[in-house]
């Protein structure tokens, strides 16, 4: 009865309509009361006078095909199954690259983001705060070139690098040097690796207030000051080479103060190379000059607040970030009795 009311409602009518079907896929029931898949074909022949005369029907077995076909789904779940995996351990490995929890600085407020822009691949950005000795604390930002397994290995040899760089000459251009010999020494010949990078040493200034900030660059984009009179302009730190290229790079370096109220703004190449208009071809970028204008409107601020606006902006890229993020923002809060005021 099924198959006769799948003929009238179905079959029928688009026989009288267009005259011939193919590769109807059905099953019949066989004379042991088995399923067998077969695949049904009909066109109509009509006589002289344009009037249907018999449906010619021919039923083909479909056996091997179902066969396939089942495989392909087998292939296919499974694929799904291997990419979860994938996801599952270059989440877990991104995690380990990056600090659980950032250090707790008295008199800082501190605040980070990393943005993924693939879950299929390990990004290459890193960041990490910790303590030095005698008061003072370090901290860096990078990005490695490239993505996989390769990137995360040299992200994880650099900040590792870094850290027992700093214990040993806390000095941020003796940091990067180390660095640069390191990564000159371990990756060279046909298979060059190399990262941008900026570190920080941060030193409270007891006197005024604040604290005293040397950033040393090998490459990398100029960190972002947004001041707590409203201003914002980028430090310079030009002519800083990448690290790792060159036996003897040449790294920028630069001083300031944050004064209370500031907020330092580290940051990827990823959010200035951001596509701004995905959906139109993906042309227009971001640029150093709107994230400029984005800190002015900013400022002043504090670290959770500018990166929750960073968020919220990467956000409203979509798909046009197609490389990974990361941000780092210091805040030095002002006195309770002048945020009072």
């Amino acid at each position: 009865m099924g198959g006769r009311l799948y003929h009238e409602t179905h079959f029928a009518p688009l026989l009288r309509m267009q005259g011939e079907i193919s590769g109807i896929a059905v099953e019949l029931e066989a004379a042991d009361g088995t399923r067998l898949p077969v695949l049904i074909t009909s066109a109509v022949k009509t006589g002289s006078d344009g009037r249907p005369l018999l449906i010619r029907t021919t039923v083909f077995d479909a056996r091997d095909r179902r066969a396939y076909e089942t495989e392909l789904l087998r292939a296919r779940r499974e694929a799904d199954r291997e990419r979860d995996r994938l996801q599952t351990l270059a989440a877990t490995l991104q995690k380990t690259l990056l600090p659980p929890t950032l250090v707790d600085v008295p008199g800082l407020e501190v605040a980070a983001h990393y943005h993924i822009a693939s879950v299929d691949k390990v990004g290459g950005d890193f960041y990490d705060l910790f303590p030095l000795a005698a008061g003072t604390w370090g901290l860096f930002l990078g990005d490695v070139c490239g993505k996989g397994a390769a990137a995360a290995a040299i992200t994880s040899l650099a900040r590792y690098t870094l850290r027992a760089a700093a214990v040993y000459d806390p000095d941020p251009a003796a940091v990067l040097g180390n660095l640069n010999t390191v990564l000159n020494h371990e990756y060279n010949g046909t298979d060059p690796r190399f990262c941008t990078v900026v570190f920080g040493l941060l030193t409270p200034d007891h006197g005024r207030g604040g604290f005293r900030i040397t950033l040393a660059s090998g490459g990398h984009p100029p960190a972002l000051l947004m001041r707590a009179d409203g201003t914002a302009d980028f430090l310079p730190t030009p002519g800083g080479q990448l690290i790792g290229v060159l036996p003897d790079a040449f790294i920028a370096t630069t001083t300031v103060r944050l004064a209370p109220g500031d907020t330092l703004l580290l940051h990827t190449d990823g959010l200035t190379e951001a596509h701004t208009n995905a959906t139109a071809g993906g042309e227009d970028r971001y640029g150093d000059d709107a994230l400029l204008d984005f800190g002015r409107a900013l400022a002043p601020t504090t670290a959770s607040r500018t990166v929750g606006a960073v968020r919220d902006l990467l956000d409203t890229f979509g798909t046009g970030v197609d490389d990974d993020t990361a941000v780092l923002a210091v805040h030095a809060p002002r006195p309770p009795s002048e945020e009072q005021q």
